[in-house]
């Protein structure tokens, strides 16, 4: 039940001692404001680490050929691997792990890119239309390149938004307009974009595989061989299906190419979901870091909490010691003693809350830091963090009220 005089009691108290409930109140809310500010920098990292790795599919796998380093087999290092056609069917057809998509690569040198007489900087790469998939790419306009376009040698050719943007400002839309390719005319019949902030991929004409290799005399030459692999729900067992996947290719290949088991630059292999695993596990170090310093802090101001409410239990002792006379039960002092530490502690807590999450409100979105993109934090776990830190005020305020409640009647009327 509502007890107004107890109130009257605890504002009174207040104001009496207004330094003293400020600073303790103070540390209570620099506690929870420490403890939110750094979760959702814990949150930012978190979203900047994602941000890095979306634009290429997580589950991607990615090769490409380098140089010996040892020597093998009579084979002196230093060799240039060279992959072909039939590494990539290889691996594609006779691999033990389930693929959803695979690519390959095929970068031509010294090819000249002419719209309107105007000659063009832009790289031109063939490949197939899985590569949409495993790049994360999207589509303006038009189609990407497909199968029928690869075995019909086709003269087509997906252009970028930044290519569009550059060349043809000019005109609603490129699709259906013609590239002259180191002497060959490829039609336009795509626009494609970039998920995220780089646009490196977006410097590029993408062609058939077949095609860029019959034009620009590749013959069965590849660059890269791409694949993106099955998803599992668990991301233990998603790891576990790529290093199968990295030990089948870097074995096959290793094998076919005549290179030594031991050599570990001769043919190069990425792995995104690999490279954020180490990410995520550092920021999971981080935001454990980060909610212990948090949590400290709040233990220190709760701990600043039980010591006033000790030192208000010591200068009312007489006015216990008179309440306890008049017939107050020893609940009734633990009560009066406990609300106002409780009061203090939620008051302070959810300052400090409010103020904590309209900094992270204003400022967040406009954080531009590496690996730090929208710093945030989940209402309901910082609203819990406030309940448990006034729960744990309750506590912090309950031993002195008990102490209180247990002060001999005699003893507290002689207190001075």
């Amino acid at each position: 039940m509502f007890d107004i005089e107890r109130w009257q009691e605890i504002f009174d108290t207040i104001r009496k001692n207004k330094l003293r409930t400020f600073l303790t109140g103070l540390s209570v809310a620099s506690g929870i404001f420490i403890l939110v500010i750094l979760l959702g920098f814990g949150q930012g990292m978190q979203n900047g680490i994602e941000a890095e790795f979306k634009g290429d599919a997580a589950t991607s796998i990615w090769v490409w050929p380098n140089r010996t380093t040892v020597e093998y087999k009579g084979l002196n290092p230093g060799r240039r691997i060279q992959l072909r056609n039939e590494n990539f069917e290889t691996i594609k057809e006779n691999s033990a792990v389930d693929y959803e998509k695979a690519s390959i690569l095929y970068f031509p040198r010294n090819v000249r890119v002419v719209y309107n007489n105007n000659l063009l900087v832009y790289n031109v790469a063939g490949t197939n239309g899985d590569l949409q998939d495993i790049e994360n790419e999207f589509l303006s306009e038009g189609r990407y390149i497909n199968e029928a376009d690869v075995k019909s040698n086709a003269k087509v050719a997906v252009i970028s938004n930044k290519i569009k943007r550059e060349v043809f400002a000019e005109l609603d839309s490129p699709i259906g307009e013609y590239l002259t390719i180191s002497g060959a005319g490829f039609k336009i019949i795509g626009v494609f974009g970039e998920r995220s902030e780089d646009e490196g991929e977006e410097s590029r004409i993408f062609v058939p595989i077949s095609t860029a290799q019959l034009a620009f005399n590749g013959a069965d030459k590849i660059n890269n061989i791409n694949f993106k692999l099955t998803e599992s729900d668990n991301l233990d067992e998603t790891l576990a299906i790529n290093e199968k996947a990295t030990k089948e290719i870097l074995t096959y290949l290793k094998a076919v190419h005549g290179v030594a088991p031991e050599d570990e630059r001769a043919i190069r292999i990425w792995n995104p979901i690999q490279e954020a695993k180490r990410y995520y596990g550092l920021t999971g170090n981080i935001k454990f870091f980060f909610w212990f310093v948090g949590v400290c802090t709040i233990i220190a101001g709760v701990v600043g909490v039980s010591n006033i409410m000790l030192i208000v239990v010591k200068e009312r002792t007489r006015e216990i010691g008179i309440r306890k006379a008049l017939g107050a039960k020893p609940m009734g002092i633990v009560g009066m003693i406990l609300q106002e530490s409780v009061f203090v502690t939620a008051i302070s807590g959810f300052a400090g809350l409010i103020f904590s999450m309209t900094i992270l409100e204003i400022v967040g979105p406009n954080v531009e830091i590496d690996y730090v993109v929208n710093p945030s934090v989940n209402f309901t776990v910082a609203f819990t963090t406030v309940i448990v830190l006034v729960v744990a005020g309750a506590i912090a305020g309950f031993f002195p009220a008990w102490h209180a409640a247990r002060i001999h009647t005699i003893e507290a009327l002689r207190d001075e």
